[in-house]
C-alpha cells in the first residue's frame, strides 16, 4: 500500500542546528522525538539560498537555471512537473497549507487546494536589475532592523499567519482521517517561521535566558576580510544605516531560537492529531526548509549565500519502510522531488529526465552515491549568477570575474580559510572547477537572467497601470457545504464527519 505523505516545511532554518537531529541546546521536544524516528540528512542544502527560488526547486527537483525562477520575483512556469503533479498522476490527493512563494498566475503547481493564501506577494515587484549593481531598494530588501527590533511580542504578522496555517492543517488532517476520499493524500505544510523579523512570544522568548548559543561562533569580521559577495551582502541588508551591538545579536539569536521553538509547537500538534486519528503508522513524514540564516555569524545575517548558515538545512523523513539512521554525505532539497515520486511508484527518470535531484532511497539503503550538489544563486546581492558544489567534503564557489572560494567543510566548518590558491589543493580544485565548467555556462546564464529582469520591469510596470488584477491566492470556502444545510440529511452528515465511528 502506498504511503500517505505529510510534509512539514518552515522557512530560513539553519542546517548547522541540526547535526544529527536538532542540536542539544534547542527547547524541541517535538522535533526531537521525530529525529528518533527518522533519517536524518546531516548535510543537506538548498538549491538555491532564497525562498521562491528554492521552493520552486524542491518541489520540482530543477535547479534555477532550468526553472527560470530566479529570485522572489520570477515567475513559476505552469508547464514545469512539480512532486504535487507526479503525485496527483499516481492518484494521491495534494493539498497545500501554507506558505511555497509561487509567483505568477498559477497558484497551485500540481495541488488540487490551498487551505490559505500566501503571506509574500505573488507579483513581479520584487525583481531585482542587475543593470543598476549595488542599488538598493529599500521598501523590500532586507534590513538590519530586524537585528535591531529583536524582541517579545505576542502577535505579529508572521505569528497570525503561522497559527492560521497550524489551524488549517490540523483541520485538513481531521477530514482526512474521515476517509470520505478513498485516495492516499500528501499534505504540504509550510510555515514562516524561524524567518527574520527575530520577534517571538514571551513562552518561548523565556526558553533562551541563559542559553550558551547566544554568541556567535565567529564574530563579525571586517569587510576587508570578507569575500566580495559577502561584502555585497552587507551592503544590500543597509549595513552602514545600523549600529549592531553585542546585546543586539544576543537578542536576535535569542527570537531566532524561540521561534524555532515555536514551530516546534506546531509540529508537535499536527504529529499528534496524526497519531489520535490513526494515521501515523501508514504516513511519511518529511521535515525540512527552503534554507537557513546567518543568525549573526561573521557578522552576517539572513541568507543569500552559500556559506554553511545560509546554504545548509534540516532534512528528516520519517518512513514506514526506513529505519532510524544517519546519513552524513551531502544530499540536496532538490533530491525531495524524486524521492516523493519514487514513494508513490513513479519512476521519474521516464517522466521527468531533466531532473537536477536524485531518489535518496539508495543512500538511506547503504548503496548509492550522491554526486556533487549543486546550488545557484542570481539575485539581490548578487550582479552575475553564482554557483557553487557541494563534494564530499569541500565546497567551491565560483562567480564570474571574481576570486573562487575553495572551503574545506569538513576540517574547516566556519570556512574561514580559502585553499583556492592553495597548491596543496590545486588537484581539488581542478576537479571541481572541470565539473562547473561542464555544468554551467554562466555567461549563458547571465543572459537568461538579464533578459528575465528585464521583461518583467516592462510587464510589472504595465500591470499597475490602470486595473489592476492580483495573483494572490484567494482560498475558496464553500460555507454552503459545510456543517449543516438543508440539502443534507442531519443523520448521514453526523455519522460520516465522526472518527473513529462505532465507539
Amino acid at each position: 500500500m502506498r504511503p500517505n505523505i505529510l510534509i512539514v516545511m518552515v522557512d530560513q532554518l539553519n542546517g548547522t542546528l541540526f547535526p544529527d537531529g536538532p542540536a542539544p541546546f534547542l527547547h524541541v521536544p517535538n522535533l526531537r522525538a521525530l529525529a528518533q524516528r527518522s533519517v536524518r540528512f546531516a548535510n543537506t542544502y538548498t538549491a538555491s539560498p532564497l525562498c521562491a527560488p528554492a521552493r520552486a526547486s524542491f518541489m520540482s527537483g530543477q535547479l534555477p537555471s532550468r526553472t527560470r525562477v530566479y529570485d522572489n520575483a520570477a515567475e513559476f512556469a505552469s508547464d514545469i512537473p512539480t512532486f504535487a503533479h507526479h503525485l496527483r498522476a499516481a492518484g494521491y490527493q495534494t493539498s497545500l497549507c501554507g506558505k511555497m512563494h509561487f509567483v505568477g498566475p498559477d497558484q497551485l503547481h500540481g495541488f488540487e487546494e490551498r487551505l490559505t493564501t500566501d503571506i509574500y506577494p505573488a507579483d513581479f515587484g520584487w525583481t531585482p536589475d542587475y543593470t543598476r549593481p549595488g542599488e538598493r531598494i529599500d521598501w523590500w530588501y532586507h534590513n538590519l532592523g530586524s537585528v535591531t527590533g529583536a524582541g517579545v511580542a505576542e502577535t505579529t504578522n508572521q505569528m497570525e499567519y503561522d497559527d492560521d496555517v497550524a489551524h488549517h492543517a490540523g483541520s485538513k488532517l481531521y477530514e482526512l482521517s474521515r476517509g470520505h476520499d478513498k485516495r492516499p493524500w500528501c499534505l504540504t505544510v509550510s510555515f514562516t517561521h524561524p524567518h527574520d523579523p527575530y520577534v517571538a512570544r514571551r513562552k518561548f522568548w523565556d526558553l533562551y535566558e541563559d542559553c550558551p548559543e547566544l554568541d556567535p561562533a565567529i564574530a563579525a569580521l571586517p569587510p576587508g576580510m570578507l569575500d566580495p559577495h559577502s561584502q555585497r551582502l552587507l551592503e544590500a541588508c543597509d549595513h552602514g544605516a545600523f549600529s549592531i551591538s553585542a546585546e543586539d545579536i544576543r537578542k536576535a539569536r535569542r527570537g531566532y531560537f524561540a521561534n524555532i521553538s515555536y514551530i516546534d509547537e506546531k509540529i508537535g500538534g499536527l504529529l499528534d492529531i496524526l497519531n489520535r486519528t490513526r494515521m501515523a503508522d501508514d504516513t511519511v513524514v518529511v521535515f525540512l526548509s527552503d534554507h537557513g540564516d546567518m543568525i549573526g555569524e561573521r557578522g552576517m545575517w539572513f541568507k543569500m549565500s552559500f556559506l554553511e548558515g545560509s546554504a545548509r538545512v534540516p532534512l528528516m523523513i520519517m518512513a514506514p519502510d526506513w529505519q532510524p539512521s544517519l546519513v552524513s554525505q551531502p544530499v540536496s532539497t532538490l533530491d525531495l522531488c524524486p524521492t516523493l515520486a519514487a514513494m508513490a511508484g513513479v519512476d521519474i527518470g521516464s517522466v521527468a529526465p531533466w531532473t537536477d535531484g536524485q531518489d535518496l532511497s539508495p543512500l538511506v539503503e547503504g548503496s548509492g552515491l550522491r554526486a556533487a550538489v549543486p546550488m545557484e544563486y542570481a539575485a539581490e546581492g548578487s550582479e552575475t549568477p553564482m554557483v557553487c558544489l557541494r563534494s564530499d567534503r569541500f565546497k567551491l564557489i565560483v562567480c564570474a570575474g571574481e576570486p573562487d572560494l575553495l572551503f574545506d567543510v569538513a576540517a574547516d566548518p566556519h570556512e574561514r580559510v580559502n585553499l583556492a590558491d592553495d597548491p596543496a589543493h590545486s588537484v581539488v580544485l581542478k576537479a571541481l572547477r572541470d565539473e562547473v565548467l561542464e555544468r554551467w555556462d554562466l555567461a549563458a546564464f547571465d543572459a537568461a537572467v538579464r533578459e528575465s529582469q528585464a521583461r518583467r520591469h516592462v510587464v510589472y510596470r504595465a500591470l499597475r497601470n490602470g486595473n489592476y488584477f492580483p495573483w494572490d491566492y484567494q482560498p475558496l470556502k464553500k460555507a454552503s457545504e459545510r456543517y449543516m444545510r438543508n440539502h443534507m440529511d442531519l443523520n448521514i452528515l453526523e455519522e460520516s464527519q465522526r472518527f473513529p465511528r462505532g465507539e
